[in-house]
């Protein structure tokens, strides 16, 4: 049976220690939790992180510009923590002549950060907080199963994570058991 498990995210504490392992007041650890933000709190995918340029920021109306799948273009609000903390990353980062991507690596040679720089972010985290690893997608599946327990149609949960087609939020309908077992038939007793 496709998809037939209840599907495992991380939890809030879980997120939170993730996000407090970070040491923000350094290049590297700047720039991390700013990474972990974007893919918890606005559910973004690692290579959209990846992707985000300077461009993409509109500080005055408080919005992001996501390139996403299938080319794409969303524009999201920018949460006043995930701004600022892209700012203090930006701080410790410096000005980077010709460079338009968001996050870069912190050591020589210097360069945009890959979707694969931003899983070893969220692996590395994990070690730190002291967590089971977690891949970088589950925080965006971790932000619909937070959202869906907050009350949250699966309509809204399908635009927040930008999903095409609805079928593609109904995995996150199995996570919220109250609801389910709400809706489930109790059973007829025994069979004869």
């Amino acid at each position: 049976w496709r998809e037939a498990t209840i599907p495992q995210f991380p939890t809030r504490p879980q997120i939170d220690r993730l996000l407090a392992s970070c040491d923000r007041q350094d290049a590297a650890g700047a720039r991390d939790y700013a990474v972990l933000l974007l893919l918890a709190r606005l559910g973004l995918r690692a290579v959209e992180v990846a992707r985000l340029r300077l461009d993409d920021l509109d500080w005055r109306a408080g919005q992001v510009v996501v390139d996403g799948k299938a080319h794409r273009r969303d524009q999201l609000p920018l949460p006043s923590d995930v701004g600022e903390a892209i700012v203090e990353h930006l701080k410790h980062r410096g000005r980077r002549r010709g460079q338009r991507r968001v996050f870069l690596t912190v050591h020589a040679p210097i360069r945009p950060l890959e979707p694969s720089g931003v899983r070893t972010i969220v692996r590395n985290a994990c070690r730190r907080a002291g967590i089971e690893w977690v891949p970088a997608h589950r925080l965006r599946h971790a932000l619909a199963s937070d959202l869906l327990r907050e009350g949250a149609s699966m309509i809204d949960i399908s635009q927040v994570l930008r999903h095409k087609h609805l079928e593609s939020s109904a995995v996150y309908a199995k996570v919220d058991l109250q609801r389910l077992r709400l809706a489930a038939s109790p059973w007829p007793g025994p069979i004869r």
